[in-house]
């Protein structure tokens, strides 16, 4: 039974038309309407379980309007999909804007899991780094792409995005620029499609490798980047010290080591240990 006035939010395949859950095809089949990105690349995967639905198109561009509609047809005791081309929706697609409305009017929003490009990616990359950053789409101009990323410089987590084929080459290059050959970049491409590939390497080393095939720069792809190294707890970056050494010329011991501690996050214990050896260096017995 499906619940009365509610919104169910439906995750789709992102490739193989089989990886999609029975709630979900149960789901698909008994709502009042499907809101779908596009109806026909959504037909097509209905089609291919014998499903057929009454739909209303729901995109980015339309999204807010359509939301009237929908909250409209909650209002009349009705109940509603959400699904996007592909994978999860509100996840670098559409749908955020809808469930916040939903949920502020005080209907179900009602979560039906399935695949996800970033999950499915990760699983297989074999990264042991249990923690990532998930960020989705990088600006498309490379000026401001290179700024988010070196915004993500110090990021020890794994960063994931995705990206499109006619700008991935791009962005593995401003990534070379603004972290370095050798940092590891794991790309999925085409996940769970025909022409599925995984590669691991350096970012130097691929993109050599996608240059080096056109084939290769086709499809969409997921990236997941390694994060910077983690300081031992013990050592000092060179920022720290810098604002350590800023704020002895200024401030009593104690209070340099405090504050310090408190822009940076550094370990307070290494920060006062630093400003002991500053202190004694700028003023030896």
């Amino acid at each position: 039974m499906l619940e009365k006035s509610a919104l169910y939010v439906v995750a789709t395949p992102i490739g193989n038309l089989s990886d999609i859950t029975l709630r979900a095809l149960d789901i698909l089949a008994k709502v009042d309407v499907v809101a779908a990105e596009h109806i026909q690349n959504s037909k097509h995967l209905l089609a291919s379980h014998s499903i057929s639905a009454k739909w209303i198109s729901l995109h980015q561009h339309n999204e807010t309007a359509v939301t009237d509609k929908i909250l409209a047809l909650l209002a009349s005791g009705g109940c509603v999909a959400l699904v996007t081309d592909a994978g999860t929706p509100g996840i670098s697609d559409p749908g955020a804007i809808l469930v916040q409305r939903v949920r502020a009017q005080g209907y179900s929003v009602i979560p039906i899991p399935g695949a996800n490009a970033a999950v499915c990616a990760l699983s297989a990359a074999g990264i042991t780094n249990p923690h990532f950053l998930f960020y989705g789409f990088l600006p498309t101009k490379t000026g401001l792409r290179q700024r988010e990323l070196t915004a993500l410089q110090s990021q020890t987590n794994t960063l994931i995005f995705y990206e499109a084929p006619h700008r991935i080459l791009e962005c593995v290059t401003d990534m070379l620029v603004v972290f370095g050959p050798q940092r590891q970049l794991t790309i999925a491409r085409e996940l769970t499609k025909l022409f599925e590939t995984i590669h691991v390497g350096t970012l130097q080393e691929t993109l050599v490798w996608l240059q080096a095939d056109t084939n290769q720069q086709k499809g969409e792809f997921v990236l997941l980047l390694s994060g910077a190294e983690i300081l031992d707890k013990s050592e000092v970056s060179e920022q720290a010290r810098h604002t350590l050494t800023c704020l002895l010329n200024e401030l009593p011991l104690k209070q340099a080591v405090k504050l310090t501690t408190e822009i940076t996050g550094e370990n307070k214990n290494s920060l006062y240990q630093l400003a002991l050896d500053l202190k004694a260096a700028k003023y030896p017995e």
